[in-house]
C-alpha cells in the first residue's frame, strides 16, 4: 500500500477499494468512471462524497449505482468534525484509496495524517506554478505560454505534494479563462485515470521527493 511515505499500491489479489470526493459537476469523476467501465483501471468506486450537496456529481454517481455521501460543511460545528466524519466514511467502506476529483476544500493536516491510505488530487496547472483557486486565471494574468494540468499525491500543503504525471496545454492569445479551462480539462481527462493506473499497478516509486515513472502505460 502506498501511504504518505511510500509509492506503490498494488494489493495482491484484487482491485483497490476507492472513495472520491468531489464538489461540482464530477467531469474528471466521469472519466474514472468510464476507465473503470471499459477495464483500463483496476479500481473499483465504492463511495462518492461531496461538500455540497445536489451536485452533478453525486448525480453521476447515483447513476453508476455507487453510494454517495454529502459532507457539509454547515451541518458541522467546525472543519475537523467534517474531515473526522469523512474518515469514518472511509473506514467504514475500507477505502484503501482516496482520489480528489475537483474537491474545493483543503484537506487539514491532521486529516492526511490520519489517513492509512494514498490520497491523489489533480489541478489545473503545471504545478508548482498557480497552486490553489483560479489557476486559469492566473496563467493568464501572468502571461504564460504553457499551463497544463498536474496529477499529484496530497501532502500537508497546499497542492504541495509529489507529482505522478503532467500534461502541457498551450495558451493562446486568445484565450479566455473559460476556453483555457476547458482545453485543461481535457487533459485532466486523459491525464488522471493514467497516473491513478500507474500507482495501483505499482508502476511508480517515490525517491525523495521525486516520483519515478517505472514504466508509462498509454491506455
Amino acid at each position: 500500500m502506498l501511504c504518505n511515505g511510500q509509492c506503490r499500491t498494488r494489493r495482491r489479489g484484487g482491485i483497490l477499494r476507492t472513495a472520491v470526493l468531489a464538489s461540482g459537476r464530477g467531469s474528471n469523476l466521469q472519466a474514472l468512471l468510464d476507465a473503470c467501465s471499459n477495464g483500463s483501471l483496476p479500481i473499483e468506486i465504492v463511495g462518492v462524497g461531496s461538500d455540497q450537496p445536489g451536485t452533478s456529481a453525486l448525480e453521476r454517481s447515483q447513476a453508476a449505482g455507487i453510494p454517495t455521501r454529502v459532507f457539509q460543511v454547515s451541518d458541522y460545528p467546525h472543519r475537523q468534525a467534517q474531515e473526522e466524519d469523512i474518515l469514518i466514511w472511509m473506514r467504514e467502506y475500507r477505502v484503501e484509496l482516496l482520489l480528489l476529483a475537483g474537491y474545493m476544500k483543503v484537506l487539514g493536516p491532521q486529516f492526511i495524517r490520519q489517513a492509512n491510505f494514498p490520497v491523489l488530487n489533480i489541478h489545473p496547472s503545471l504545478l508548482p506554478a498557480f497552486p490553489g483557486l483560479h489557476a486559469q486565471r492566473q496563467a493568464l494574468e501572468y502571461g504564460v505560454k504553457v499551463s497544463g494540468c498536474t496529477v499529484h499525491l496530497v501532502d500537508e500543503g497546499l497542492d504541495s505534494g509529489p507529482i505522478i504525471l503532467q500534461e502541457a496545454v498551450p495558451v493562446l492569445s486568445e484565450d479566455t479563462e473559460e476556453s483555457l479551462a476547458q482545453r485543461i480539462l481535457e487533459a485532466e481527462h486523459r491525464l488522471y485515470p493514467e497516473a491513478v493506473r500507474l500507482m495501483v499497478l505499482g508502476k511508480a516509486e517515490r525517491i525523495g521527493r521525486r516520483i519515478q515513472i517505472l514504466q508509462r502505460e498509454v491506455v
